[in-house]
């Protein structure tokens, strides 16, 4: 492993809590990471507008990897990198949720639907379909399902739920290109998360560190497991891996 000069934080299960906040702690050992002029990247599956307070929270300066690779932003919202879903495969995703009764969510550049379908799903650009049930036997049917489209790359950030972007986005693609921007490589990215959205990232940077609480595919892939979302694991990690590195 090469020196770290990027950090890469999933956000829901890993950098926020249960409560889907950054405690006091975490905040103040990324503050300590950032003053060592290494960049700290949130690489997640939300759009936007659902990690930018995040980011402006914790004084962040670099790059945003939004969902799941679908889009690359700079801290000042210039838009690096965009990955579109094609509307008609988004309206077949939408009713194959539909005919099977799981709760569907989508993600256009222009707005976010949950539960609920655009009149038009030509009149938007799409980044992501996303769906979600407790029943994973309804998840493994539409996996299935989707599985015949070669132009779809399947994930989740739950296990109770299955995400879908244009094939070849995700985390680790989109953070090799902000790597490029910064003439590092993946061998200086420490990365972090808990879901199958997150083992490329894990298993291409130069450290992978899964979450207590992560999927276990996510434990066997990571080079070593930290504490969990609600323990502080993310700073836990910070302060082994980057603080005392220094």
């Amino acid at each position: 492993m090469d020196s770290i000069k990027l950090v890469a934080l999933d956000m829901d299960g890993t950098l926020l809590n249960s409560r889907e906040e950054v405690s006091e702690y975490t905040e103040e050992i990324i503050a300590k990471v950032l003053e060592e002029d290494v960049h700290v990247v949130l690489s997640t599956g939300r759009w936007l507008d659902a990690c930018y307070p995040y980011a402006e929270q914790l004084r962040l300066r670099s790059y945003l990897v939004t969902s799941n690779g679908g889009e690359i932003w700079t801290i000042n919202k210039e838009l690096r990198d965009q990955h579109l879903l094609e509307p008609e495969r988004v309206q077949m995703m939408w009713e194959l949720g539909e005919e099977m009764g799981v709760n569907s969510w989508m993600v256009a550049t222009d707005n976010v639907w949950r539960r609920s379908r655009p009149d038009d799903f030509f009149a938007h650009k799409w980044l992501k379909y996303g769906c979600d049930s407790l029943d994973t036997d309804k998840l493994d049917k539409i996996v299935e399902e989707l599985s015949y489209y070669p132009e779809l790359e399947l994930t989740n950030s739950l296990p109770t739920n299955v995400e879908v972007n244009p094939k070849g986005v995700n985390k680790a693609s989109a953070l090799k290109k902000v790597c490029d921007e910064l003439n590092i490589t993946m061998n200086n990215v420490l990365a972090m998360g808990d879901s199958l959205n997150d083992i490329k990232m894990i298993e291409q940077a130069g450290m992978g560190i899964a979450m207590g609480n992560a999927q276990e595919a996510i434990k066997k892939a990571a080079d070593y497991v930290t504490d969990t979302n609600d323990n502080n694991g993310v700073a836990k990690a910070l302060e082994k891996f980057v603080l005392q590195a220094k």
